[in-house]
This record gives structure tokens, C-alpha cells and sequence, in this order.
């Protein structure tokens, strides 16, 4: 065999040995992204199940308006999903009553304030609860049976 074709053969074998690497590799990947793909839809189905709960709490009194918007906002919020899908403008009702008590004191922070603080407060947040209320009951009605498009 002449130097050329060993030195042929050889740099076949050495592409060969790559291609086959490469490969290997990009099976490795795509595994791997299957199984984040498999996780991240197993943790929203986990956050849509809570959704749907609180929703259905909300809807049947057992939640306040304000304490659902803050949980529902924040659930939807920590959902991915890649169409970057916007809920503020699908739930206006929740986001509306969320922008407007989120900076509100709660748990230690509320206990550390007075009593007619604390009162003025709580009527602040039902004339917003009230005043968004039609439109919250819409938005958990849609929330208790809700489902992200494959």
C-alpha cells in the first residue's frame, strides 16, 4: 500500500471517529432538551393544578379577591411557556386589583402598623376588590378549567 492511500485510509478513520463523536453528541443533546422540555411542561401542569384550585376558591368565596389576584398574578407569572404569552391582558380583572395592592404591607409588616392604618387599608382594598369585582369573577371563571395550548 503506498503512503498515500495509508494516509487516506487513516484520515477516513479519523473523520469517521469524529462524525461518529458528533453524533453521539447530538443525541446526548436532544435527549437532554426532550427531558427539559418534559419537566418544564410537568412543573406548569404543577402551577395550572394550583391555579386552578385558588380559582376555584376565589369563585366560591372562600379566598379574598385581593389575596387571589396576588397568588393567581404570581402563578401565572412563574409559568413557561415559550409563545410568551402576556396574561395581564387575558386576566385584566386580577392584574388590575394585583397593580393595585401589591405594594400593600402584609403578614409582620401589616401587624406593625396601627389599627386605624390597618382599617383604612382594608377599605381601600375592598372599594378595589368592588370596583374590579364583575370583571375578577370573569377572569376566575375562565381560570378554573384553564389550559396552556400544546
Amino acid at each position: 500500500m503506498s503512503g498515500w492511500m495509508l494516509a487516506a485510509l487513516l484520515g477516513g478513520l479519523v473523520l469517521l471517529g469524529l462524525a461518529v463523536y458528533a453524533g453521539t453528541l447530538l443525541a446526548r443533546l436532544k435527549r437532554q432538551h426532550d427531558m427539559q422540555r418534559q419537566a418544564i411542561a410537568a412543573r406548569n401542569e404543577r402551577i395550572l393544578d394550583s391555579v386552578r384550585v385558588i380559582a376555584h376558591a376565589v369563585r366560591d368565596g372562600q379566598c379574598d379577591y385581593s389575596e387571589g389576584a396576588i397568588r393567581l398574578t404570581n402563578l401565572l407569572d412563574a409559568l413557561q411557556i415559550k409563545e410568551g404569552r402576556a396574561f395581564a391582558s387575558e386576566f385584566p380583572g386580577l392584574y388590575g386589583l394585583y397593580e393595585k395592592v401589591k405594594e400593600m404591607p402584609t403578614h409582620e409588616a401589616r401587624r406593625a402598623l396601627k389599627r386605624n392604618e390597618v382599617m383604612k387599608m382594608d377599605l381601600e382594598r375592598s372599594g378595589y376588590e368592588a370596583e374590579l369585582e364583575a370583571q375578577i369573577l370573569k377572569d376566575v371563571a375562565r381560570l378554573k378549567d384553564f389550559q396552556l395550548s400544546r
